[in-house]
């Protein structure tokens, strides 16, 4: 089959690198501009579609004849630069075999791999038989609204891969999150006077104790052989109204990941019940006031499952020899794609470790490697439709 243009791959992540699409805002119509152009190019047909001010997702297809939908999917968010850069975040900076800047791992490095590999097969139709699609998304760093409101589309796709770091291996499961939001109640009073009121921070501090004997007891033995325990554990808390004024109110935010195999209504009813248990055994008035976005729930392919397989293959052969399958121990967008019903895997060069710190960067050899890697996964896969 055709190959890669190393040159080119590079000429695309220091474009989609230059964008600014730090989230928030995200702010990604203007890298969704340029994804388009860059596949018009090769022969797809291109929607951007946004769904909100500035936020949009790009929707790239190629019909080659019957067969079944494989897509590649990955985000064109970045998280916050942040301070600590050597050099410009926004310019692409090759040094020692690494390529450095804001993305270069996280996405946009698996973004122009997917475009590179996108334009390989489109070059090559002979070899393969079915529907090919490029679905670039937005938002996927805070809430993933972008993939959240493409899959309520209900397309129709049979297999995906989502670039994500995962050192160009493949991992088939990964973790899910929930953040309920708890508010513990108490009485104001003088702080003079704290005996005629109720500290709702000391409240709170009972409430933690529960919440932490619920994970040791409980919820990290809940385990998944890919991704590992469960954990619940408070991330923010913040209570009072004034210095001088015994806290009403203190409120928590829980941090509960979910490994696959696990309900997300049935953590919301055990969270729930956690709180009941705490009224009725320490008098603790607690209720969830709500749930901060998340990423979304878990999700698992079988190891079985002919996508994964495939990927496996296509990972031995162009990186390392040992290509999994593994899990991701948080969350990303292969679950809505699961959700549609597609099945699918996460696989992206660069290192997980070096994402969302400065000077970040995806090694050069794992990112041309990866462009392969995509493209004979999806050769695979509509082979065998055809």
């Amino acid at each position: 089959m055709t190959s890669i243009d190393p040159a080119r791959m590079t000429r695309d992540l220091a474009r989609l690198i230059a964008i600014d699409t730090q989230n928030p805002p995200g702010r990604e119509t203007e890298a969704a501009d340029l994804v388009a152009i860059l596949l018009r190019e090769a022969g797809f047909s291109v929607e951007i579609l946004p769904y909100a001010p500035d936020r949009v997702n790009v929707v790239a297809t190629l019909v080659n004849g019957a067969g079944p939908t494989f897509a590649f999917n990955t985000h064109m968010d970045v998280v916050p630069v942040g301070e600590g850069w050597s050099s410009d975040p926004f310019t692409l900076r090759r040094d020692g075999g690494r390529l450095y800047g804001r993305g270069a791992c996280d996405c946009k490095g698996p973004l122009a791999a997917m475009i590179e590999a996108l334009r390989l097969l489109a070059a090559d139709r002979a070899r393969w038989s079915g529907t090919l699609m490029g679905v670039f998304v937005a938002d996927e760093e805070v809430a993933s609204v972008g993939a959240k409101t493409y899959a309520a589309s209900r397309p129709s796709i049979d297999y995906a891969v989502v670039g994500e770091p995962t050192s160009n291996t493949v991992f088939s499961a990964h973790k899910g999150s929930l953040r309920p939001m708890v508010r513990v109640h108490g009485r104001t009073a003088h702080s003079g006077t704290p005996h005629l009121g109720e500290n709702a921070v000391y409240r709170a501090g009972q409430l933690l104790e529960l919440i932490a004997a619920e994970h040791e007891t409980r919820v990290r033995h809940i385990t998944h052989p890919l991704v590992g325990g469960a954990s619940l554990t408070v991330t923010r808390i913040s209570g009072g109204e004034a210095d001088n004024v015994l806290p009403g109110t203190c409120d928590l935010l829980l941090d509960r990941r979910m490994v696959p195999g696990e309900d997300e209504e049935t953590v919301k009813r055990s969270i729930a019940d956690l709180l009941s248990a705490a009224r009725d055994s320490h008098g603790i008035r607690a209720e969830i006031t709500g749930f901060k976005p998340t990423t979304g729930g878990a999700c698992e392919t079988a190891a079985d499952d002919p996508v994964v397989i495939a990927s496996l293959d296509a990972c031995r052969t162009h990186g390392p020899a040992n290509a999994g399958p593994f899990g991701f121990q948080g969350a990303c967008d292969l679950v809505h794609f699961v959700n549609a019903g597609a099945k699918g895997v996460v696989i992206g060069p660069g290192d997980l470790a070096v994402a969302h710190k400065p000077d970040e960067y995806v090694p050069e050899d794992e990112f041309l490697a990866s462009a392969l890697i995509y493209r004979d996964v999806a050769a695979a896969m509509l082979a065998r439709g055809a």
